[in-house]
């Protein structure tokens, strides 16, 4: 059996600014980095191949949480927001010109200006999938996740998504039937010795 366990990078100083990150190569900020030390991958998941994102933010994630580097996947580099990227999302939304909507909204052809859409992200996404072998464990961005869990849940950016992505945690998928398991994982606290 071939599982999948995404994990999504620790914050950024855009994060907490609401600042779309894309592709830019933002750094972990000193919270994250303290906080993801104190957390490690639970068993079996620990023994599982691991990869990340070619992104500083996701690269270190895996080695914190880890205790090793990662292998590298292009593939799994965040979604192009074009234009948008470094731009709060908030301020697209007030501003009716710029097109934005909310994900919800999005069907899989959506595209930011100059950016990529889902769809792109899922056929950049294809190979990679179908090369895993075994268990692997993938450090990467909401948008990789968002679409790598739309295609396991059968949701097509359309209403309200079934799955909520939240930090420290491993979202499971199956890849044998492509199907997710429908609670995530979270990380353990690493014990402090006394």
């Amino acid at each position: 059996m071939s599982r999948l366990a995404l994990l999504r990078h620790g914050h950024t100083h855009w994060n907490r600014a609401g600042r779309i990150q894309g592709r830019s190569d933002i750094p972990l900020d000193d919270d994250a980095r303290a906080e993801l030390a104190g957390y490690e991958l639970p068993a079996p998941w620990d023994k599982a191949a691991l990869w990340s994102s070619p992104l500083q933010r996701a690269s270190e994630t895996a080695r914190l949480v880890a205790g090793q580097d990662p292998r590298v996947a292009e593939a799994l580099i965040e979604m192009n927001w074009g234009d948008w990227e470094g731009l709060r999302g908030v301020d697209l939304i007030a501003d009716t010109g710029s097109g934005y909507r909310h994900i919800e909204d999005w069907g899989w052809d959506y595209r930011p200006p100059n950016g990529e859409s889902p769809a792109e992200v899922r056929a950049r996404l294809q190979p990679w999938l179908g090369a895993l072998q075994g268990d692997t464990v993938a450090v990467c961005h909401i948008g990789i996740m968002r679409v790598i869990l739309a295609g396991a849940w059968g949701w097509n950016f359309e209403g309200e998504a079934p799955f909520k992505i939240k930090r420290n945690r491993l979202y499971v998928i199956d890849l044998e039937n492509f199907r997710a398991q429908p609670e995530p994982i979270r990380l353990i606290r690493q014990e402090t010795p006394e």
